[in-house]
């Protein structure tokens, strides 16, 4: 304050820029940026970063430059070229100056803790404000190379006016404690680049104006049009973001993670979605994502049948991802060693602990595949998350090792919760249903107690007009509610199935089709003498629901085909429509589960009993389908040659 009071006193006796003033100016820049440095320094112990300790020493290198400037530019002949050289010199170092102790301010105000930000705030607002009234004083005089007077006179009312400020900041707390933040540290390393371009514009533009020449306007605007473009092209970019943040946490922290805002994200996506949030299993990998930075992800998860299966994708369409989508030895080494797979290492044959047996290929051919994390859950695979490569490609470290692990094991369990409450709910779906069959049952039985009184009445009153235009409007009546009553329930109530025989899987087929054929064109293609070990029951009931299921689903009145051909020591019955299709997500989530549907009056019972049947008779059913390209339902079936083999295999010898 001495200084300041010092600067203010030469200034108004000696000139505003004389000599001595300028001096002055310099020694309360000094004293200033001292005590800034002073409070950061005294932040408890705290390590700073090195950045914001080279910004304060780049601004002591301009300070100690600005006397040999301005005695450079006071001893030459005023008028010419050298004077107004150093002259518009001393003046870009005091925008330099002003620029910079602005972003410092900015710093030591929000790395200051929350409680003593109230002291904190006056003396950091009154820099501010003399900052950059001197930043706007100097920008004027430098464009319009000369000094601005207005701004000169109201220089010192404006310091006057600041003086009562810096008294108030004392008698507030004194006790200013300071706490680094990420956020706090991005921003302020986003600032001084800011700042850097803006000087590096004016330099280059200066530097212009100095070679002079018949187009030196014409290429200064090219020049600052073409690096105001840059700028907004570079500095929104997620890439420069995350170059950037790469290189605050190497010089600022000791860890790359702010573990607890990575966590308190990742709680807030898994466990606080929004009314328009994304569907559950996206939510999880996209927080697994968010975390490493990675613009996508893929989630897989196990079936009934034990088999993982994609259940969704983040931000990653253009990943193919076949039908079979594991090996047989996928889940049985994730689910043992829990082991994080870093894919750049596993393709150049770096990674001894992968066994390649484990990997698809499609994972090898896929070149944005980084990390394979699979989520375990008491020694059981609930998921295999798989993240795409980020924005700035590097290695995984033992840090992103630590955190997979946690963030794994946390998602795993968020999974087997998730599969649980499906689960629960089923059953609970089961229990209405068979309450709602109760209500329909009672329905029905009223419907025929009508129904009887209706025909003894006939015995007696049949040849009466009136009571035939009555009997046709009640046995109308009663079929409109019957088939009201039959749309409100499924045909899965079978009693018990037969045990498996060996049938001619073609001639079951046909029987399947026969009633159908005669009202829509299905087409047949059987291969003649396959037997299969099941019951023809039933195999009738599952094409039946199949066939059925494609009809609805072609609209266009298309002919169904089914084709019937061995596979392996299966066989396979594929049942075709060229209707809507299915989406992934509706396959994975929806297709098989009781009680959904995408028909309204459907009940989203045929395909779940289609295939419940075809596990019990040690098959299984599969489906491959696209929106608006069709589908394809394929039924497989254990052949009796194969069962005949594996029978004669476990006779002793």
């Amino acid at each position: 304050m001495a200084l300041t009071a010092m600067w203010a006193y030469v200034a108004t006796f000696v000139g505003p820029f004389s000599l001595p003033a300028q001096m002055a100016e310099t020694a309360r820049n000094l004293a200033w940026l001292g005590f800034m440095f002073y409070l950061l320094r005294s932040s408890d112990g705290q390590q700073q970063p090195r950045t914001i300790n080279m910004i304060y020493a780049a601004l002591l290198f301009v300070l100690i430059s600005q006397p040999i400037f301005d005695a450079l530019a006071g001893g030459l002949v005023i008028g010419s070229q050298g004077a107004a050289y150093a002259m518009q010199s001393a003046i870009l170092m005091r925008m330099i100056f002003g620029a910079g102790a602005l972003v410092l301010v900015h710093n030591l105000y929000s790395v200051s803790a929350p409680g003593t930000r109230s002291g904190m705030s006056l003396p950091m607002a009154a820099l501010a404000a003399m900052w950059t009234f001197d930043l706007n004083l100097y920008t004027i005089s430098y464009l319009t190379s000369e000094i601005s007077a207005e701004l000169v006179s109201a220089r010192g009312l404006a310091s006057a006016l600041l003086a009562p400020i810096f008294v108030i900041a004392t008698l507030r707390n004194s006790d200013w404690r300071l706490q680094l933040s990420r956020t706090v540290a991005f921003h302020s390393a986003s600032l001084l680049a800011i700042g850097a371009y803006l000087i590096a514009m004016v330099v280059l533009a200066s530097a212009i104006e100095i070679i002079g020449g018949t187009y030196a306007g014409l290429a200064q605007l090219t020049l600052i049009f073409g690096m105001s473009i840059s700028a907004l092209l570079i500095l929104p970019s997620g890439r420069f973001k995350a170059w950037l943040n790469v290189i605050i946490v190497k010089n600022f922290f000791q860890h790359r993670y702010d573990y607890r805002s990575e966590w308190m994200r990742f709680a807030d996506t898994i466990g606080f979605p929004s009314h328009d949030a994304a569907p559950f299993y996206e939510r999880v990998i996209k927080s697994l994502a968010d975390i490493f930075d990675s613009p996508g992800g893929l989630i897989f998860v196990p079936n009934d049948e034990g088999r993982l299966t994609l259940q969704a994708r983040w931000n990653w369409s253009t990943a193919q991802i076949p039908a079979s989508c594991v090996t047989s030895q996928t889940m049985p080494f994730f689910e043992s060693t829990g082991y994080i797979l870093a894919m750049d290492d596993v393709r150049a044959g770096k990674d001894v602990r992968c066994d390649p047996r484990a990997v698809p290929q499609w994972l090898y051919d896929e070149d944005r595949a980084w990390a394979v994390v699979p989520l375990v859950h008491f020694g059981k695979l609930a998921g295999l998350a798989v993240l795409s490569r980020p924005r700035l490609p590097r290695a995984l470290d033992w840090e992103d090792l630590d955190m997979l692990r946690v963030v794994g094991r946390q998602l795993a369990s968020y999974l087997a919760e998730a599969a649980s409450q499906q689960a629960l709910a089923e059953n609970r779906q089961f229990e209405q249903f068979n309450r709602r069959f109760a209500f329909v049952m009672h329905d029905i039985k009223n419907l025929v107690s009508q129904l009887s009184i209706l025909a003894r009445n006939a015995e007696k009153h049949a040849d009466k007009p009136e009571f035939q235009a009555d009997m046709v409007d009640t046995l109308r009546s009663s079929v409109d509610k019957m088939n009201e009553l039959l749309a409100r329930l499924s045909q899965h109530n079978k009693t018990k199935h037969n045990p498996p025989i060996a049938v001619d899987i073609g001639e079951t087929v046909m029987n399947a089709v026969h009633n159908t054929r005669l009202v829509y064109p299905v087409e047949v293609q059987l291969a003649r003498g396959l037997f299969v070990l099941a019951d023809p029951s039933r195999v009738e009931t599952i094409i039946g629901h199949l066939v059925q299921n494609a009809i609805e689903a072609t609209p266009d009145g298309a002919p169904v085909k089914i084709t019937c051909r061995a596979q392996g020591n299966q066989a396979a019955v594929n049942i075709i429509d060229t209707g809507i299709g299915m989406s992934e997500s509706f396959i994975a989530d929806q297709l098989f589960k009781p009680f959904e549907s995408t028909k309204k009056s459907g009940f989203g019972i045929g395909a779940y009993e289609a295939r419940a049947l075809a596990l019990s008779m040690g098959g299984n059913l599969r489906v491959n389908s696209r929106p608006g390209k069709g589908t394809v339902f394929t039924l497989l079936l254990p052949s009796v040659i194969a069962h005949s083999d594996s029978a004669s295999h476990q006779e002793p010898a």
